[in-house]
């Protein structure tokens, strides 16, 4: 390691108490911030009053209405976190697919994962009904999400797309062929749910019930645990095939076992949040020029940066075109777009 290099790690390293403090706290306003504003602002003070009182401390004197508390309650607080929960998610399996693809490009929307999430929601919301109950959308989306993936997979193989440029092109294909399989489905459904459906798949988070949460936070928390214990194999894989295969990982295998695990996560996320893209792909980069490019940092920094960002990008989306709520999946769009332009031109 050069003298620079090393400098730069140590610095990273002496920081980091301070940047754990700053992003736990930049977490817990986020949060906090997305309770109190939209189309009715709620101060800050009664947000942590009705928080406080709901959890059985009551530390602060009831001072506000009902409806202020079932605004805080039952609609902010819950969709709050499933703006984190998701955004969390997202940039761990954008991560994640970064280092075992060795592409700076990869991220779940692009590799098509979330449009085959996608498509085994809106099979489940139109055509087979909740079979299964609640469980019936995310057990679909993750098939659907893993079946992209095969067919990503698939795809590359029999055209010999190895680069990353390639890779990145495979997705898109195929992510452009899931989509229109999925409006067919819109197409013959029933039309009364097809503007629900729409809406949906444009991202929103305005369904988000404290009953729901529990689903994608089964799923992303031991997922994330097991990605974050691998972190040593997934900086091998960055290196190269080669190398990781010299350190005793089995290439193959364990590109497959993170496939999976990212596909888990996506389609569960599509299913509770809809497509949201280009999460996956902006924190990471932002994530490894803060702390590196150790993922035993990255995972956990890229889980908390998403969840943040998520949470503002839901905030812009409930204010910019208040009180009506715009598609969370315009927002980060808009910003995605632009990153993914800044981001060629620098890989250029």
């Amino acid at each position: 390691m050069s003298v620079t290099s090393r400098d730069r790690a140590l610095g990273r390293r002496g920081n980091l108490p301070l940047l754990i403090l700053l992003g736990l706290t930049a977490l817990v306003l986020s949060i906090s911030a997305a309770i109190s504003v939209g189309a009715v602002s709620v101060p800050f003070r009664t947000v942590w009053g009705v928080m406080s009182e709901q959890i059985g401390l009551g530390l602060v004197t009831p001072d506000w209405t009902q409806g202020q508390a079932a605004v805080v309650w039952e609609i902010r607080f819950p969709r709050a976190l499933l703006a984190a929960i998701v955004g969390a998610g997202l940039a761990v399996v954008g991560a994640s697919l970064q280092a075992v693809t060795r592409n700076p490009l990869a991220d779940p929307h692009l590799l098509g994962i979330s449009s085959g999430g996608a498509f085994g929601a809106i099979l489940a919301l139109l055509h087979t009904g909740l079979f299964l109950g609640l469980l019936t959308v995310p057990v679909l989306a993750f098939l659907g999400a893993l079946a992209a993936t095969g067919a990503v997979l698939a795809v590359s193989r029999f055209t010999g797309a190895s680069s990353a440029d390639r890779l990145v092109l495979t997705g898109v294909a195929v992510s452009f062929v899931i989509m229109a399989l999925a409006n067919l489905l819109i197409f013959l459904g029933d039309p009364r749910a097809a503007h629900t459906v729409v809406f949906w798949m444009l991202g929103g988070l305005g369904l988000a019930q404290w009953s729901h949460l529990i689903y994608p936070l089964v799923v992303l928390v031991p997922c994330v645990i097991w990605l974050w214990r691998r972190a040593a194999d997934l900086n091998a894989m960055t290196i190269g095939d080669e190398t990781a295969t010299s350190l005793g990982i089995s290439v193959v295998g364990f590109r497959r076992l993170v496939f999976i695990a990212c596909a888990l996560i996506t389609g569960v996320m599509v299913a509770f949040s809809g497509m949201i893209g280009f999460v996956g792909l902006m924190i990471p980069h932002i994530v490894r020029a803060m702390v590196g490019g150790d993922y035993t940092r990255v995972l956990p920094w890229s889980a908390l940066a998403g969840a943040i960002f998520l949470l503002w990008a839901d905030i812009v989306a409930r204010t910019v075109m208040a009180p009506e709520d715009m598609p969370i999946g315009i927002v980060t769009g808009l910003i995605g777009g632009v990153f993914f332009v800044a981001l060629l031109r620098q890989k250029r």
